[in-house]
C-alpha cells in the first residue's frame, strides 16, 4: 500500500518504481498543470516512437512496463478488460509474436511475476476494467504494480502498489480478491505457450454472427396507434412516417431480426475499439498537413480544427458506425461521427414496436441508448441554454425532439431553432435567437460539411474574416457559418468530427492498422488487387448513400446511386457485401455515446446500397443457444 495519510501526489509525480526500475506516475488529473498539459495531445505518451497510451492510465503502464523490461507490446485495446482476449505479444525489434495464455480467476495455474492481472468491468473500474503488473505471488496474497488507482507515493524501497488477498482452493484453484469490494478480478494473462488450465480463447462459432429473420404474427390491426401523440418526439415521428410504424414499406412492418449475445459483445467491442482507432487516426491527420490536405477542407479552417481537437477531444456526444455482420465476419464501412441520425428509431421506436406487437423474444437492442445520452449530456460541461439547430426536414424534427428530451433530462435548458431566418445580431455583433438570448451552446442536426459548403460558396472573400474572427458584421444577417464557427460558440458535435466522418480517414486507418479484423482494405487510388476482387467507390464526403458505386469482377457495376457529391474526391474500399436475408440486404448500425457502445439496430433494402430511404427494423438480443438452435444451425 502507499504511505498512509498522505494527500494524492501531483499529476505526473513518480510514486515508485516497479521491478525493472519502471516508474509509476500519479494520475491525479485534478492537479495537472494546464501550462504543462494545455491540450489532449499533451497527455499522449510516446516512447521511442511507440505510443504507450494516455498519461497515466493503467493500460499505459502495463504496455510501457512490457516494452521497457522485455521489448514487447500488445495491440491497442479499447478497454483494459480486452487484454484478457489477447493471444500474443509482439516483439518490437523483430516483429516476432510471443504466445499469451489467459487464466480465469480460480484457475489451477497461479499468476506469476510479470503476468498481467485483469479486472472485470464494474464497480471501482466501471466501463473500462483495470490491468496491473504482478510483481510477487504468495499462497495468501499477490502484489501488483499499477497506475490510476492510488496516487500517493510508495514507502521507500517498495516495488509494488497494492497487496491483494488470495486463497488456494482444495482442488488447487487460485483465487485473487480485490481490495475494492465492488470490483472483481477477471483473471491473469501469462506469456507462455503451455495451455494447461488456460482459457480457450477460440474464435466464436461463425454461426453466432448470422442475423436471424423473424416476423410477428398479424394479430394487431393495421394502422393502430402505438406511439403517444402527447409526447412531442413521438408525435413528430408519426407525422414524418404517416402513423405509428417502424417501416416505410408495408411488407417490412412486421419484420425484425435476432442476434446472439456473442454477436452483441463483438459489436460492443468493435464499437469501443474502432472509436479509439478513429480518434488515433484523427490525431495523426491533424499533425500532418499532407494528410489533412486529403480531406479537401478549406485551409483557413485548419487552425480551428486543431484547436477544436486540442480543447474538445472528449466533448463528442454520439456517433454511429455502419457494419456488415455475418458468419463471414464483422467489418466496418464508416463512422458517422458528426450529425449521426436514427437515434429515435433505435432508442425509442423499436422498443415501442415490440411492446405493441407482443414481441417478447429476446430484449431490445436500443433500451440503453436514451439513458446513456442523458448521462453523456450531464458531463458535457454546458452552462446556460443549449440551442438545438435543425433544418425543416421531418426526420430532423423528431431527431431534434428526441435529443431535446435527453438534454432536458440531464438538467440542461434548451431551445429548438429551425433554420437561421429568425436569428439576428445582438450586442457586440453576437448572434442571438428570436427572443434575444445569445447563442453560446449548440447541438446541431446539420452536418459540418453543410457549413463548409457555405464557406466554399459564399465566403471565398471572407477568408481573412474567418481567420481573424471578424464575422460579426452588424449589417449582414447571420449565416449558419457565422453561428457555428463563432469564436464564442461551443458546438456539438465539435468541429474536429469533420475528420473521422470524412471517408478520407479510411485509407489512413488502413495504413495505421493494416489487416485489422474490423477494417476493410481502403486506398486513395484503385489497386490491381481491388480490380481483381471487387471494390466500392465512395466520395470522401457524402450522406445517405449518395454517389456510391459497387463493382465486382463477375458482373461489372452492380449498383450505383446518384447524389450531389459526385464532384468530390473518392476512395476505393474492398468489396465486402452486406448479407442478404429473405431478399433484403441487411446493415447493422451501432451507436457510440461518449465513445462507448450504447445500442444497435438494423437497416434493410432490396438494393445493396443503404440509403436514407432504406427501412429501419428492430433488432433483438437472444441467448446464443437460440441462434445455434435455428434450422441448419
Amino acid at each position: 500500500m502507499s504511505v498512509p495519510d498522505l494527500p494524492p501526489a501531483k499529476f505526473g509525480t513518480v510514486l515508485g518504481h516497479a521491478p525493472g526500475g519502471v516508474p509509476v506516475y500519479s494520475s491525479d488529473y485534478d492537479s495537472a498543470d494546464p501550462a504543462e498539459y494545455p491540450n489532449r495531445a499533451a497527455f499522449r505518451h510516446v516512447v521511442d516512437g511507440i505510443t504507450m497510451g494516455h498519461k497515466w492510465q493503467c493500460v499505459e503502464f502495463a504496455r510501457r512496463w512490457l516494452y521497457e523490461t522485455q521489448g514487447l507490446i500488445f495491440r491497442d485495446v479499447a478497454m483494459a478488460y480486452d487484454i484478457f482476449q489477447l493471444r500474443s505479444l509482439r516483439e518490437v525489434e523483430s516483429g516476432a509474436l510471443h504466445p499469451l495464455k489467459s487464466f480465469r480467476n480460480g484457475a489451477k495455474r497461479r499468476p506469476e511475476p510479470g503476468a498481467l492481472l485483469i479486472w472485470n468491468e464494474g464497480g471501482e473500474f466501471v466501463v473500462t476494467g483495470h490491468v496491473a503488473v504482478v510483481t510477487e505471488v504468495f499462497p495468501d496474497r499477490v502484489r501488483v504494480a499499477e497506475q490510476n488507482v492510488d496516487n500517493r507515493p510508495w514507502p521507500p524501497g517498495r516495488t509494488y502498489s497494492r497487496e491483494l488477498r488470495a486463497k488456494v482452493g482444495a482442488d488447487g484453484s487460485y483465487w485473487v480478491e480485490c481490495t475494492f469490494g465492488d470490483a472483481t478480478v477477471l483473471g491473469w494473462v501469462i506469456r507462455t505457450d503451455d495451455p494447461t488450465h488456460a482459457e480457450t480463447i477460440a474464435d466464436a462459432d461463425p454461426r453466432l454472427f448470422d442475423l436471424i429473420p423473424r416476423a410477428v404474427a398479424p394479430k394487431q390491426p393495421e394502422g393502430a396507434v402505438w406511439l403517444d401523440p402527447a409526447v412531442p418526439e413521438e408525435a413528430a415521428y408519426m407525422a414524418g412516417m404517416g402513423g405509428s410504424k417502424m417501416a416505410s414499406h408495408p411488407e417490412n412492418e412486421r419484420r425484425y431480426f435476432l442476434i446472439g449475445e456473442t454477436a452483441e459483445r463483438e459489436l460492443k467491442r468493435a464499437t469501443n475499439e474502432l472509436h479509439a482507432m478513429f480518434l488515433h487516426a484523427t490525431h495523426a491527420v491533424l499533425q500532418d498537413d499532407d494528410l489533412l490536405r486529403r480531406f479537401n477542407l478549406p485551409p483557413v479552417l485548419w487552425p480551428r480544427l486543431r484547436r477544436s481537437w486540442e480543447n474538445r477531444r472528449t466533448r463528442m456526444i454520439t456517433g454511429r458506425f455502419d457494419f456488415s455482420l455475418s458468419s463471414r465476419g464483422l467489418k466496418v464501412y464508416e463512422y458517422n461521427a458528426d450529425s449521426a441520425s436514427c437515434h429515435m428509431e433505435c432508442g425509442r421506436v423499436q422498443c415501442a414496436w415490440a411492446h405493441h406487437y407482443g414481441c417478447t423474444e429476446g430484449r431490445c437492442s436500443g433500451a440503453e441508448l436514451h439513458p446513456d445520452l442523458i448521462a453523456a449530456w450531464k458531463t458535457a460541461g454546458i452552462s446556460g441554454t443549449l440551442h438545438i439547430m435543425r433544418d425543416h426536414d421531418a426526420e430532423e424534427t423528431y431527431h431534434a425532439l428526441f435529443m431535446k428530451a435527453a438534454i432536458e433530462a440531464a438538467g440542461i435548458p434548451c431551445k429548438i431553432i429551425t433554420g437561421v431566418s429568425g436569428l439576428r445580431r445582438g450586442e457586440g455583433g453576437r448572434v442571438v435567437d428570436a427572443e434575444g438570448e445569445a447563442i453560446r451552446w449548440v447541438w446541431k442536426t446539420w452536418a459540418w460539411e453543410t457549413v463548409i459548403d457555405q464557406i466554399r460558396a459564399e465566403c471565398a472573400a471572407d477568408e481573412e474574416d474567418m481567420r481573424l474572427h471578424r464575422a460579426r458584421d452588424p449589417n449582414r444577417p447571420p449565416r449558419l457559418a457565422d453561428v457555428l464557427l463563432g469564436p464564442d460558440v461551443m458546438v456539438f458535435e465539435p468541429l474536429w468530427t469533420l475528420i473521422p466522418s470524412n471517408k478520407a480517414i479510411l485509407p489512413i486507418l488502413w495504413e495505421m492498422y493494416p489487416r485489422h479484423p474490423y477494417l476493410l482494405a481502403t486506398t486513395f487510388d484503385l489497386t490491381a488487387k481491388q480490380e481483381k476482387k471487387g471494390y466500392v467507390v465512395k466520395p470522401i464526403v457524402g450522406r445517405c448513400g449518395s454517389n456510391i458505386s459497387i463493382v465486382d469482377v463477375a458482373s461489372g457495376r452492380v449498383a450505383e446511386t446518384a447524389g450531389r457529391f459526385g464532384d468530390r474526391n473518392q476512395i476505393f474500399q474492398e468489396l465486402f457485401p452486406l448479407p442478404v436475408i429473405d431478399g433484403l440486404f441487411v446493415q447493422v448500425g451501432t451507436f457510440s455515446v461518449a465513445g462507448r457502445y450504447a445500442g444497435a439496430n438494423v437497416r434493410v433494402d432490396v438494393s445493396p446500397i443503404i440509403t436514407t430511404g432504406s427501412d429501419l427494423l428492430p433488432l433483438r438480443i437472444v441467448p446464443d443457444a437460440e441462434i445455434l438452435a435455428q434450422p441448419g444451425g
